[in-house]
């Protein structure tokens, strides 16, 4: 690395951290905001809202870092374009592939940045930041467990081995204690969902209960079930997969591969998190060719904008994608990879159209 890739490398990088800067500013901020309700619930204050926000801050920071790399990148070889300093490397023989070789340099320090933030500051830092809002908000229940919730309300013990929704857990049994704490019944539904009333409507409820020495066996489609335990308090553990670490996502998945049950919401958020990693590389890509055509002598409110309708594409791209991978039946590698692909595709041949 000479000394002009070394200069593109500091500006790019720069830049992306200013970007970055200002989208977890304002993401903190929103996010405080929506602290509000809960705050006075509980032992739950504001300055436990703010801790909340803060922990919160290194996943918001790895979810924005592709958009943020393609911002970043328009601002920043933007601010060397309208300088005429690209005009300079161009006249003294660097090519555009050279400038990009650089560039991608950059994307791949960011690349292994956004790894480090996704696989091993983030998954802690906001699961920690769940317990500790669940903790201050509720005072009669109690948690225990790794891989799975386990929670108690009074003679009730619940246990949920995955979440697939804000409200939506699949894989839950419940004990039901007697007086004397022995148990009394045990069920297990293949889904649960939160009431809006307080409670759970479980689906597909199947219970052994224990009368004497005997055992009364019960299936049902639907049963309601009143708890004081909430959504909210559960997933702290059941955590949702596009928030899981990659190594975390690989064991579930042979866990569910292994009962025969559905995985495939797992293989795409696990797929897609390494998908993602890569996008970063292709976003700082094909930032490079917009510099040297209509947005060269643009000011950053039209870089920015041109960043934020490509970031927006490929995020709403993604969600789709990943809604079509479970409810379509698709090949959740395939869905994972297209957006990626696609961003990859259009960058290289943009860089090889640029003259």
């Amino acid at each position: 690395m000479n000394t002009l890739d070394r200069y593109l490398f500091r500006s790019i990088l720069g830049a992306v951290l200013l970007v970055m800067a200002v989208f977890l500013t304002l993401g903190g901020l929103f996010l405080f905001i929506g602290q509000q309700d809960d705050i006075g619930v509980g032992r739950y204050t504001a300055v436990d809202a703010l801790g909340f926000v803060l922990l919160n801050l290194p996943q918001q920071a790895w979810e924005l870092l592709p958009i943020s790399a393609l911002i970043g990148t328009l601002v920043g070889l933007g601010a060397l374009a309208r300088g005429s300093e690209l005009t300079v490397m161009r006249a003294a023989g660097m090519s555009v592939w050279r400038i990009a070789r650089a560039a991608l340099l950059a994307g791949l320090a960011l690349s292994v940045f956004g790894a480090v933030l996704g696989e091993v500051l983030a998954p802690p830092m906001q699961q920690l930041a769940r317990q500790q809002k669940a903790f201050d908000k509720f005072e009669n229940v109690s948690f225990a467990g790794r891989g799975g919730a386990w929670v108690r309300d009074g003679d009730l013990l619940v246990n949920v081995e995955r979440q697939s929704g804000d409200a939506e857990f699949g894989g839950m049994m419940v004990f039901e204690l007697d007086a004397e704490h022995r148990l009394r019944a045990v069920g297990r539904a293949a889904s649960a969902t939160a009431a809006a009333g307080g409670g759970w409507q479980l689906s597909q409820y199947a219970e052994s209960r224990f009368d004497g020495d005997r055992v009364l066996a019960a299936r049902q489609s639907s049963k309601a079930l009143r708890s004081n335990v909430s959504a909210e308090f559960v997933g702290i553990a059941a955590t949702a997969p596009n928030q899981l670490p990659s190594a975390t996502l690989w064991r579930l998945i042979r866990h569910l591969q292994a009962n025969g049950l559905d995985a495939r919401a797992t293989l795409f958020s696990f797929w897609s998190r390494i998908a993602r990693s890569v996008a970063v590389l292709f976003g700082v890509l094909v930032a490079v060719p917009f510099v040297f055509g209509s947005l060269r002598a643009s000011g950053g409110g039209a870089r920015t904008t041109v960043g934020l309708l490509i970031g927006i594409g490929f995020f709403l791209l993604q969600n789709m994608l990943e809604s079509g991978a479970v409810v379509f039946d698709l090949d959740p590698l395939v869905l994972a990879w297209i957006p990626t692909a696609l961003l990859a595709g259009a960058a290289l041949r943009m860089v090889a159209r640029t003259r």
